[in-house]
């Protein structure tokens, strides 16, 4: 995979790089500050970019800011977007572009090698990859929202692990249930939220609920 890296802290960044190249990808431009981001994804079209929120010479939003004229230009570029904290308003704002191909992660997952990596792969696959904090806000901000009252707390947590990117098997493991439970629980969660769930494809049925989360047509 053909990767574009922006990050301003050169620690970070480097073993950025080392991780990647280590893991059988290239790297083939790092940026510092804001200004190089775009530039450097028109010139080199990757694969996928692993931008940081907050870049020089600001140390506001230049990155995502970056990530949006990105999309913009070319729609199906993959990004994961770091950050050092929580930022609803930047997760979101970035979601409004459309979730295929989106990630949003604290930097803390970078120290989970595999995690960083699959989230990574799922990015570039056109799937979606947000932060366990992130979604969980997400979910808070909505909660008042009567679907959303409506779910039962199983169907929250089956919620949750969807938005992440998790495929049915995955969540049917970590919640201890089985896949035909798992199953079950998405079918009740698409049928209170008024969502089509009629593909059966994982991404698909994650666009649908990050549209709604963000007040958007999921249809």
């Amino acid at each position: 995979m053909r990767i574009v890296i922006a990050e301003d802290n050169a620690l970070l960044r480097e073993g950025l790089v080392l991780l990647l190249t280590s893991s059988g990808h290239e790297v083939v431009a790092d940026a510092a500050t804001g200004p190089e981001v775009l530039p450097a994804l028109l010139e080199h079209r990757p694969d996928a970019a692993v931008l940081d929120v907050r870049l020089p010479p600001t140390f506001r939003d230049e990155g995502l800011r970056a990530a949006l004229a990105a999309r913009a230009e070319m729609p199906d570029l993959p990004i994961l977007v770091l950050s050092q904290y929580v930022e609803e308003t930047y997760a979101a704002e970035l979601l409004a572009q459309g979730a295929q191909g989106i990630g949003y992660l604290l930097k803390d997952r970078i120290g989970r090698v595999d995690q960083f990596l699959q989230a990574l792969e799922r990015v570039a696959d056109g799937g979606t990859a947000l932060d366990p904090e992130v979604v969980s806000q997400l979910l808070t901000r909505k909660a008042s929202a009567q679907p959303l009252r409506s779910l039962t707390a199983r169907e929250r947590e089956v919620l949750e692990h969807m938005a992440q990117g998790k495929a049915n098997g995955t969540i049917a493991a970590e919640l201890v249930v089985t896949e035909r439970a798992v199953s079950k629980h998405i079918g009740s969660i698409f049928a209170k939220l008024g969502l089509e769930a009629d593909d059966g494809t994982v991404h698909r049925r994650v666009l649908a609920v990050l549209a709604y989360l963000e007040g958007r047509d999921g249809r």
